[in-house]
């Protein structure tokens, strides 16, 4: 324990405190505006230069934010007052000299975009992700910090995983990466505890929902997200042991609000722009995936990612099994929860055969080809098009679909055996313990846990290193369940998206390789004149023009591109779309039935 000596403490807001901790003072009197008026201040400053930065990055997000784009009217002082000369030598730092020891450095912050990775201050509320948030300095990442926020309304309340001290408005973090991974929500919002016991001890999950909706919305809320709890802890067989004995929901569901989802170590964010009531509760879907990562990535951590880079992007080849596996039970715990009917699960588990067979991306990467692109796809932006449509079958499905398979593999190759106990034993071995794994701790653990190397070395070598497409028709078969194509007799060209301007049919999304569009050469940004003798001027007369064919039927299609117009045929093809069903009662055995009662719980 590191010893702090009496005289190197002093007291704010009636707290005591390190005078080498970094404080930071936040108001939001222009909160109309988006504006937060920031300081930070760092005392017992090494000699020679401070360089605070913005960071470029957030943990969870694996490409570049530029978040140093929203900083401004930035000054510097000392412990006197005296103003300090600043040198900026790249866009994200902020270079300042010839100090006595102690650096004030003051900000202006615009902040418009509440989810999980910017910030947004308003009247209503001020939604802070830290990196998106505060400048740090280079040298001073292990100082413990101290953030005071002075609120814009006096009923706002804080919620945040951060260290509370004695003042409501003031908290604590023992460093800067637990700092950064702090993100902190002031508003009049709702707030639901309880208490779930794990391993000796008692730990509050707290659900703080910023929203317009009812008390009886929150009730209903938290019953779900109880339940879908209890589910997960199951899989793992205990809690994570949180570091301040809670764990913090922190939701916006308002309509000035963007969609997202953002795990942190003791907490989440969870925001989107319509209400529980008016989305029929289905905010559950990202409250349960966002929980999953409080074991899997959180403290099931892949190595790539340690420790995580704030000033670069992150890259690690196993977001197949950080997010995919998330994906897989994040739907598969609601589901045992019984807040998902079996019909509601067995879309989920059609749309993951059909991304499986159909999404092209799967012949241009394997699972971890695709978890490497996450730095260009992962809320990347970007103005140039992309061919990703195409080539990127995106992790997050890639690896429900790996999940899936290798669950119902386990299950009927290996008695007694499930993928929530391997998920166990890579808890156990790497998570709790707090181990970052490498892709060949995955698969070793694989084979300990079936006690067969030879099955865990071909699944990893067959469908994770290379791009091979598992025969879910097989694998179902074990839970009566069917593979169909109910729509084999109706004539298909491929997806398309059509946005109609005026009479124009103007396609607004890349064609599908391989689609018989993509043979006739059609592409984003072309016009559709005709399908057959039939003009297209509108959303239903494209749909009757199809109604008329049949499979294998051909035809011309016209079309523009690029100021020439073409004329070419076009074949029609059986609609490829699968759809899993249940058989008939009749035609399931005892054995089948308790498979499927076994993997995804009762009706």
């Amino acid at each position: 324990m590191k010893l702090i000596p009496i005289l190197a403490l002093s007291l704010v807001g009636g707290q005591a405190f390190a005078t080498d901790d970094i404080q930071y003072d936040l108001s939001f009197d222009n909160a109309a505006h988006h504006e937060a008026l920031i300081s930070a201040t760092f005392n017992n400053v090494k000699n020679g230069t401070l360089e605070p930065v913005m960071s470029r990055s957030s943990p969870g997000r694996y490409a570049l934010h530029e978040f140093a784009k929203n900083v401004y009217r930035v000054s510097a002082k000392d412990s006197k007052g005296n103003a300090l000369k600043i040198t900026r030598p790249n866009p994200y730092q902020w270079n300042i000299e010839k100090h006595d020891g102690t650096v004030t450095v003051t900000y202006t912050l615009f902040a418009d975009r509440a989810g999980g990775t910017y910030s947004q201050v308003d009247r209503t509320h001020a939604h802070l992700n830290i990196p998106a948030t505060f400048m740090w300095a280079k040298g001073y990442e292990d100082r413990k910090i101290r953030v005071n926020f002075k609120p814009f309304s006096d009923d706002w309340k804080v919620a945040t995983q951060l260290e509370k001290t004695a003042q409501p408005y003031s908290f604590t973090a023992p460093n800067l990466a637990y700092f950064l991974d702090s993100p902190t929500e002031l508003s009049n919002h709702d707030l639901r505890s309880w208490s779930v016991p794990s391993g000796g001890k008692d730990y509050t999950i707290k659900l703080a929902v910023h929203h317009d909706g009812t008390a009886g919305d929150m009730d209903e809320y938290t019953k779900r997200a109880k339940a879908i709890i209890d589910e997960q802890v199951k899989v793992f067989g205990e809690l994570p042991d949180f570091d301040y004995g809670e764990y913090v929901f922190i939701a916006c569901y308002l309509p000035h609000i963007s969609g997202d989802g953002m795990e942190h170590r003791n907490s989440t964010i969870l925001t989107t722009n319509t209400s529980l009531d008016e989305n029929e509760f289905k905010q559950q879907g990202t409250l349960s995936h966002e929980f999953i990562h409080a074991w899997n990535v959180e403290r099931i951590r892949p190595k790539d990612l340690e420790p995580f880079n704030f000033t670069n992007a992150n890259m690690t080849k196993n977001l197949w099994f950080a997010e995919g596996f998330t994906k897989y039970y994040g739907d598969l715990t609601i589901r045992r929860a019984k807040h998902a009917s079996i019909e509601d699960y067995l879309k989920v588990v059609s749309a993951t055969v059909n991304q499986a067979n159909f999404a092209a991306g799967r012949n241009y990467f394997s699972p971890e080809g695709a978890s490497m692109m996450a730095t260009f796809t992962d809320a990347s932006t970007s103005i140039d098009p992309t061919n990703f449509r195409n080539i990127f079958f995106s992790y997050y499905s890639y690896g429900r679909v790996m999940a899936m398979a290798l669950d119902l593999s386990i299950r009927d190759e290996f008695q007694g055996k499930t993928l929530d106990g391997y998920m166990a034993l890579m808890w156990r071995k790497f998570g709790k313990p707090e181990i970052p794994y490498t892709r060949d701790d995955l698969r070793s653990t694989l084979g300990e846990y079936l006690g067969n190397k030879a099955f865990a070395d071909t699944f990893f070598d067959t469908y994770i290193v290379n791009k091979n497409t598992p025969d879910f028709a097989k694998l179902l078969k074990s839970a009566g369940l069917e593979v169909t194509t109910p729509k084999a007799d109706k004539p298909y060209v491929g997806p398309i998206s059509l946005k109609f301007k005026g009479e124009a049919a103007n396609i607004s999304s890349s064609i599908k390789v391989g689609s018989p569009l993509y043979a006739s050469g059609l592409e984003r940004g072309d016009t559709i004149v005709a399908l057959g003798r039939r003009s297209i001027r509108s959303q239903e007369l494209w749909d009757k023009a199809l109604e008329q064919f049949t499979v294998g039927e051909t035809t011309t299609i016209k079309y523009l591109s690029r100021g020439q117009e073409y004329s070419t045929d076009i074949t029609f093809t059986p609609n490829p779309k699968l759809e899993v069903v249940k058989l008939p009662d009749e035609k399931t055995s005892e054995q089948q039935e308790a498979f499927l009662a076994a993997w995804i719980g009762t009706e």
